[in-house]
């Protein structure tokens, strides 16, 4: 039925995930994503992820980054150090920074509000891909502000777009079990709708391979389907696997043929997304390139800095010219994009 090109029904999504062939599912998606991008360009962006805090009151089980308040090794960024990064990362051809912290309990809006306008001054060509849905909640919390309107004032201080993150499964049992002091799938999707409707572009992302069932995996996606079909502001889509070192959420780890199921269906049920992203961070540069034949276009970023993930234990690294190297030897043209996926 993928292969037809028919929309597919949530029944059918999970029929096809759990007993479809290995290799058909590839095609179908790989089908699918010509269909979308014909030719062979896989673009990728060149940007750091800048985390401004770790000192987090969410505690969520699947994290090994965040401190507690008070605990040793907790830091908020020095506005020199912020500097000293943008610069290393436009001096890196860089075109944007992504900015996520924590739930910081002490920092109100109006630390936020200065800190991205302290970058638009210093630094006004770089694009600021800032603030998942929760930090926003969290953020509207702390101010006795609405999450629209924080998203409002953090607008006209310099916020470009939003990134993805928060989403895990967008299941409330599943977010009970490891993130249950995190918003619940609903409201993330509120904020993300309402970003769209003030005309802030996002993406979306799911990390899976922990507590989710199967179904489950597919009632995030057609989550974002529906909201995709209202709204139509999300670039792109970004699976990941859950990666279980150092954190307090044991799990076996999401196998490679796995993942590339998951990016297989992901690319057939959002018919609607415009872009699929590998997760190289996660999986490495091999399987990141094996993900091209599997429905996605789209390589990622050159990640000049992560934390979040290396903080599990998982560190892969790759240069510009390495992941230019990586697209070229699976057969595909690379071509460095910005987050709105046009070329520089």
């Amino acid at each position: 039925m993928a292969e037809q090109g028919s929309r597919l029904e949530k029944g059918q999504a999970l029929s096809l995930y759990l007993e479809a062939d290995f290799f058909d599912l590839a095609a179908a998606a790989h089908e699918r994503r010509m269909e979308i991008h014909p030719g062979n360009v896989v673009t990728y962006v060149v940007d750091r992820n800048i985390n401004y805090s770790n000192v987090c009151v969410c505690g969520c089980k699947f994290c090994a980054f965040y401190r507690r308040p008070g605990q040793e090794g907790g830091f908020v960024l020095s506005r020199e150090e912020l500097g000293r990064k943008i610069e290393e990362t436009l001096a890196l051809g860089g075109t944007q920074i992504l900015l996520q912290g924590s739930h910081h309990p002490d920092l109100d809006l109006s630390f936020y509000e200065d800190l991205l306008a302290f970058i638009k001054k210093q630094y006004p060509g770089i694009h600021i891909h800032g603030f998942s849905p929760p930090e926003i909640i969290h953020f509207a919390e702390v101010s006795s502000q609405d999450p629209e309107e924080v998203l409002k004032r953090l607008m006209h201080s310099g916020l470009d777009s939003i990134p993805g993150g928060g989403a895990e499964i967008l299941v409330d049992r599943v977010r009970k079990l490891v993130s249950p002091n995190k918003c619940s799938a609903g409201r993330w999707l509120q904020v993300m709708r309402s970003a769209h409707r003030l005309g802030l572009r996002t993406t979306a992302t799911m990390m899976f391979g922990h507590r989710e069932t199967p179904g489950e995996r597919v009632e995030h996606l057609f989550a974002l389907r529906e909201l995709q079909d209202e709204t139509g502001g999300f670039t792109a889509f970004i699976p990941w696997t859950f990666q279980p070192d150092n954190t307090r959420l044991s799990a076996e780890r999401t196998t490679s043929v796995e993942y590339l199921r998951t990016l297989a269906l992901s690319r057939i049920v959002l018919d609607n997304f415009p872009n699929l992203q590998v997760s190289w961070v996660t999986m490495g540069a091999k399987i990141g390139q094996l993900g091209l034949f599997f429905g996605a276009n789209d390589f990622g970023s050159t990640m000049i800095e992560e934390n979040v993930v290396a903080a599990s234990g998982v560190d892969f690294k790759m240069s510009r010219q390495e992941i230019e190297d990586t697209i070229q030897e699976a057969g595909f043209i690379p071509c460095q994009r910005r987050m709105d996926y046009s070329p520089v």
